[in-house]
């Protein structure tokens, strides 16, 4: 007879329990497993969340209805942009470091709120959920949609005003193209002809 961890006989409950919870944990190494292997390939997951998105608008054109789920997921996704565009910590807290306000202050990088990957998984989860709820008619609520668009784009440009306002308040920017890279590459034969010599 086998004994569990506190010297006790496992019954058929235990063992099943055990099983079980060995599977999930299983399961979840796994789901995690390819996950991590998604996260150096951008554009490949940002192509199939435009597709699962392209696949939630059809259901939603098809079946006339789900208006709510869609306005609820939209408030969603404006939270999820907010976190994104946000640094991870609020320069009105003056807590923590401070973003550089000047050429002379070291050099620190934009670190986000909500990191790319988190906002791309986020974003995946949300819209298989609301995918899932419009097979069910309990979640599709009568309502007049054009009002729930209309309240989103107003909601949407009361909040992108009011992150610009704290973008341009205390100056940074959110994204990296366009900025300066140092990638250790040696200057051009050119640029070294004009370096002062020691």
């Amino acid at each position: 007879m086998e004994t569990g961890p506190t010297g006790g006989a496992l019954g058929s409950g235990d063992a099943s329990a055990v099983s079980v919870s060995q599977w999930t944990f299983e399961i979840s190494r796994r789901y995690q497993h390819v996950l991590d292997k998604t996260v150096p390939h951008i554009v490949g997951r940002w192509i199939g969340c435009l597709a699962l998105m392209v696949i939630y608008a059809v259901r939603v054109y098809l079946v006339q209805g789900f208006y709510i789920i869609t306005y609820g997921l939209g408030i969603y996704l404006l939270n999820l942009l907010m976190g994104l565009l946000s640094p991870q910590v609020d320069p009105e807290m003056e807590d923590g470091p401070s973003l550089p306000t000047r050429e002379s202050d070291e050099f620190r990088p934009f670190v986000r709120r909500l990191p790319e990957f988190k906002f791309w998984y986020s974003i995946m989860k949300a819209f298989s959920i609301a995918f899932v709820m419009t097979f069910f008619s309990v979640f599709d609520v009568p309502v007049f949609w054009p009002v729930l668009l209309f309240y989103w784009f107003t909601l949407f440009i009361l909040t992108m005003k009011r992150q610009i306002l704290h973008m341009i308040k205390y100056k940074y920017v959110p994204f990296s193209f366009g900025k300066q890279r140092y990638d250790g590459k040696k200057a051009s034969s050119k640029e070294s002809t004009n370096l002062p010599r020691d």
